[in-house]
């Protein structure tokens, strides 16, 4: 099994290679990409059952033991993340498939974008795979070349501007993260995330503070927590709709999987929980704040992602294991989620013309489909039950109400004002959208109008006053047909953010044992390096004792979450 690990790397990149060598062959192109994305996610699903059957799974690249070689390492959160990743790599690519077909290479250029789409998917899972901090800051790079390409496709002065801003940004985060990739190495001797389990605990406590709170705001960056995410707004929601939807679903969490990996390998007795927490709390807020003041779509839903990510650093500061567990279902979640929320806009924005919502409305009657495939991942984003949003909000208020203390009551909390009022910012998207009717410059006001309706109009007219529409707001585009194709990607996300729902249970309970895992470092010591600080390899895998029974501490086993 240990063969299959580097697959999930180098598939995408043989697929770009070879995308590559026929430039301008359309078919030839989308069908490697094709190909590759749907091995990529077979790949993944065989990851998940053999790690969470046989323990984690280690490879060794070129036959170099770690520490001095490089460790490709998977365990089971590693094994969802590429396996989701996967999934919404491979929806968002037939997305762009249809859009492709009805627009020709207005907005995705072939000869670059499926070869560049597959180099991104390559980074993304080499993140979740690199078992050392320099493989994954090699990770960061890749994904920051293959990035910057896609968000400027099309060429337009908005989308360079955007480009640059998040290029800058980028970077600023990549030196921070080789800064501190050479402080660690010069503190410990090592990169390996395993042997500095060990040897981040030997260094003074002021020592081991500064290389985390560095680690954590250059993954703070790139994951976009408060104060660090005011480049995220202006940047994802000028790019080609696939290209925003594949930034929002993925791009933040591999910022996000990087800090928990910091916290729970390299700095397993953390002592910045505290602050992680106040972090948190403030993501929460000032994100859903930004959201209900966009009168923009694509804005409105870059600020609830930035809001959201504050749910997953909520987990990761209460530094247990059902934090962990209630955090991992919630990436899945999530990522699943506002991936279909950005395709849903997509699809309003061909048949709208626009995703200002001072220019939509009439689409429930226009458009039935889109308003359902908008209407579902709405209310699962707004955290109503039986939702997959509601169950990782609720494991994650269950664990801080396990926790008990004064920080974990106030994130709780703010958790559940800051759920309310995403489901209101989607719901008046709805209202606007799709419920009142559409208002054109040439419609004739009615020759008599109950008061009632007179008044509901005065209030439409001075809430629209209130809302901020996009800085580079583009002119409304003629409406044009949607494709069977990016309907049909569309519809499957949400199918599959339904199933999070119907298999939450054994889902959770994944998420539940991969939390167990990682509240465990010495697991992974003893995988990749065989013992607490040697020389030696791992011995490729690291099987549970009993792979039927998992052993979870009582502060799980007795709570109510699912």
């Amino acid at each position: 099994m240990t063969a299959l690990v580097p697959l999930v790397v180098l598939v995408p990149l043989l697929g770009a290679a070879v995308a590559l060598i026929v430039p301008g062959r359309r078919r030839v192109q989308q069908g490697v990409t094709l190909v590759s994305l749907v091995a990529v996610t077979a790949l993944g699903g065989t990851l998940m059952w053999a790690v969470d059957v046989h323990g984690m799974l280690v490879m060794e690249v070129g036959g170099w033991a770690a520490p001095f070689g490089i460790a490709l390492v998977v365990d089971r959160v590693a094994a969802l993340m590429v396996t989701v990743s996967a999934i919404v790599l491979l929806a968002v690519f037939v997305f762009s498939l249809g859009q492709g077909l009805a627009d020709g290479d207005e907005e995705t250029p072939v000869s670059i974008y499926y070869p560049t789409y597959l180099v991104l998917g390559a980074g993304v899972c080499n993140a979740f795979v690199a078992g050392d901090l320099f493989n994954l800051y090699v990770s960061f790079e890749i994904l920051l070349v293959a990035s910057y390409v896609l968000i400027t496709l099309g060429g337009t002065t908005a989308r360079i501007r955007a480009g640059v801003t998040y290029v800058v940004v980028s970077l600023v985060s990549s030196i921070l993260f080789l800064a501190t990739i050479g402080l660690i190495y010069g503190a410990t001797g090592t990169v390996n995330m395993a042997q500095l389990s060990v040897r981040i605990a030997e260094l003074p406590d002021n020592i081991q503070l500064i290389l985390n709170l560095m680690l954590v705001i250059a993954f703070g960056i790139k994951a976009a927590v408060f104060p660090l995410a005011f480049w995220l707004p202006d940047s994802y929601p000028t790019a080609p709709a696939p290209v925003t939807a594949v930034f929002a679903g993925l791009l933040t969490k591999v910022g996000v999987y990087a800090i928990i990996r910091s916290q729970t390998q390299i700095f397993p007795e953390s002592s910045i929980d505290g602050l992680l927490l106040v972090v948190a709390g403030l993501t929460l807020v000032v994100g859903i704040l930004g959201a209900v003041s966009q009168l923009d779509i694509k804005r409105l839903l870059s600020f609830t992602l930035i809001s959201h990510i504050g749910y997953m650093i909520f987990g990761i500061g209460m530094a247990n294991s059902a934090g962990f567990a209630a955090t991992i279902y919630y990436i899945a979640h999530h990522i699943i989620v506002q991936t279909t929320l950005f395709l849903a806009v997509g699809l309003i924005e061909r048949h709208g013309g626009s995703t200002s919502l001072a220019s939509l409305g009439g689409m429930l009657r226009s458009a039935p489909i889109i308003a359902i495939l908008f209407f579902i991942p709405m209310l699962n984003l707004g955290g109503i039950p039986p939702f997959s949003g509601f169950i990782g909000k609720l494991g994650l208020f269950t664990v801080a109400a396990d926790l008990g203390t004064p920080g974990a009551y106030w994130l709780m909390g703010i958790g559940a004002a800051v759920s309310l009022l995403t489901l209101y910012a989607l719901a008046r998207v709805w209202v606007l959208a799709f419920w009142r009717p559409r208002v054109t410059a040439d419609a004739q006001p009615p020759k008599m109008a109950s008061s009632e309706a007179i008044m509901l109009r005065e209030r439409e007219e001075a809430m629209l006053e209130t809302l901020h529409d996009a800085p580079d707001a583009q002119p409304q585009r003629e409406q044009r047909a949607t494709p069977k194709l990016m309907t049909a990607a569309t519809a499957g996300m949400v199918v599959v953010s339904v199933l999070l729902t119907v298999f939450a249970g054994p889902l959770y309970g994944y998420a539940t044992r991969a939390g167990v895992d990682m509240d465990r470092p010495s697991q992974l010591l003893e995988a990749v390096l065989g013992d607490h600080d040697g020389p030696g390899g791992g011995s490729g895998s690291t099987e549970p004792e009993d792979s039927s029974v998992i052993d979870i501490p009582g502060e799980i086993e007795g709570s109510d979450i699912p």
